[in-house]
C-alpha cells in the first residue's frame, strides 16, 4: 500500500512564504497573469503544426518513397515531443488557462498523443510532483526491475550495464505508454484507491479505449489505407515516431531529477522531515537555462526547479521567476541546482546511472 507522506510544517516555513509573496508580486507588479500569454499560443500554434502538418502530409498519399516517409514520421516523432512538453504538459497542470473549459479543451492534445489525460494527471501532477525522488510514492524512479533509478532500490547484477541498455528503454517510453502503460496505471491507481472504483474507474476506462482506438485508426489504420507500403513498414515507420519522442522526452525529463545533486528519499514514517518547496529544489536540477532555444523546445521543462514550485504558472513564465528563487534561495541558504546544459545534465544523468549500477551510492564525486 502507498503510502501518504506529508512534509514537515515546521521547517523553512519562511523561506516558501518569502519565496511565494515575491512571485506573486512579481505577477502584480508586471500586471500579467500567471497563465498562458500570446507567445504562449503562437507557441502552441506552432507546437501542433509540427506535429500535425506531418500527418497531413503523410495521409495526402502525395508521398509515396519509403525513405522520404521515415524522415516525415520522424519530424512528426519531435512534434509529439514537442506539443507533449509545451502545450499538453501545461494544460494538463491547469496553467494554460484559468478557464476550465479551454484548459479541459487543450487537455485533449493529449488524446491526439494517445496518452489517457486522467492517468498522467495522476502519475504526473499528483505523485511525481508532490513526491519527486521519494521511494515508492514518485512513479518516476518507480522500480522498473531493469533499472535503477535512486540508491534506496534493489541492485542487480545486470544494473551495470544500465547506463548503455538505458536508451533503448527511453526509445520505447512512448510507445509504451500509448499502448499498454495507460491501462496498467489505470488498475494500479484502482488498486490504491487513487481512481475510485465502480463509476469513476468505468468511466475513465471506457473514455480510453474509445479514444485510444480511434488514435490508431487515425494514427497507423489512415495511412496504411492511403499508402502504398505494406502494413508492417508503416509499422516501422510509427515506431521511428515514438524512438525520436520517446528520446526527445527522455532527455529533457530525466536528468532533472536522476542527476547526481538530487536527494532521494526512502522512509517508512509518514512525515518527511522537510519543507515541500525545499524538498523541491533538494531533489531537482535545472540546466541550459540560458539557452531560449532550448528553453523552447522543452516547454521551458529545463527550468524544472521553476516548474516543480510553480506548477500552475505558464512555463512562459519560468525564466523571469527564476531569479526570484535563485535569489530568495541564495538568501536562506538553500541548494538551487542548475547545470550548464542540457548535454552536460545528459552526461551526469549518463555517470549517475553508472554508479548506482555499480551499487556505488555516493555520488558527491560527480558534483566536483
Amino acid at each position: 500500500m502507498m503510502i501518504k507522506y506529508r512534509f514537515s510544517k515546521d521547517k523553512d516555513n519562511e523561506f516558501s512564504e518569502v519565496l511565494r509573496e515575491r512571485v506573486n508580486a512579481y505577477f502584480k507588479e508586471k500586471g500579467i497573469r500567471k497563465t498562458a500569454n500570446s507567445t504562449m499560443r503562437i507557441k502552441s500554434a506552432v507546437a501542433l503544426s509540427t506535429y500535425l502538418l506531418p500527418y497531413f502530409i503523410i495521409v495526402s498519399g502525395q508521398v509515396v518513397n519509403t525513405g522520404l516517409l521515415f524522415g516525415i514520421w520522424m519530424v512528426m516523432g519531435f512534434g509529439k515531443a514537442f506539443v507533449g512538453m509545451s502545450v499538453m504538459h501545461d494544460s494538463v497542470h491547469g496553467s494554460y488557462s484559468k478557464k476550465r473549459k479551454v484548459s479541459k479543451a487543450l487537455a485533449f492534445t493529449a488524446r491526439m498523443l494517445g496518452m489517457d489525460p486522467n492517468v498522467w494527471n495522476i502519475q504526473h501532477n499528483v505523485l511525481h510532483h508532490t513526491y519527486p525522488n521519494i521511494e515508492g510514492a514518485d512513479e518516476d524512479i518507480a522500480p522498473r526491475y531493469v533499472m535503477r533509478f535512486s540508491p534506496n532500490q534493489p541492485l542487480m547484477w545486470f544494473h551495470r550495464f544500465q547506463h548503455i541498455y538505458v536508451w533503448l528503454f527511453y526509445s520505447l517510453s512512448t510507445f509504451q505508454w500509448v499502448s499498454v502503460k495507460d491501462f496498467n496505471k489505470l488498475a494500479y491507481y484502482r488498486r490504491e484507491g487513487l481512481v475510485k472504483k465502480g463509476r469513476e474507474y468505468n468511466r475513465i476506462l471506457f473514455r480510453m479505449i474509445f479514444w485510444k482506438a480511434l488514435y490508431f485508426l487515425f494514427i497507423l489504420g489512415v495511412p496504411m489505407f492511403v499508402l502504398p507500403q505494406p502494413a508492417w513498414l508503416i509499422f516501422l515507420m510509427y515506431f521511428a515516431m515514438h524512438v525520436v519522442a520517446g528520446l526527445t522526452l527522455s532527455f529533457i525529463f530525466q536528468p532533472a531529477h536522476v542527476i547526481s545533486t538530487s536527494d532521494f528519499i526512502e522512509s517508512n514514517e509518514e512525515v518527511i522531515d522537510v519543507n515541500w518547496s525545499v524538498h523541491q529544489l533538494n531533489t531537482t536540477s535545472n540546466f541550459g537555462i540560458q539557452k531560449p532555444i532550448l528553453t523552447y523546445i522543452a516547454g521551458g521543462l529545463n527550468f524544472q526547479v521553476e516548474h516543480h514550485l510553480f506548477p500552475h504558472v505558464c512555463h512562459v513564465h519560468y525564466p523571469a521567476i527564476s531569479k526570484i528563487v535563485q535569489q530568495t534561495a541564495q538568501e536562506f541558504k538553500i541548494p538551487y541546482h542548475v547545470r550548464p546544459s542540457l548535454s552536460d545534465a545528459v552526461i551526469n544523468h549518463y555517470k549517475t546511472l553508472k554508479i548506482l549500477g555499480k551499487g556505488e551510492n555516493s555520488l558527491a564525486a560527480l558534483n566536483n
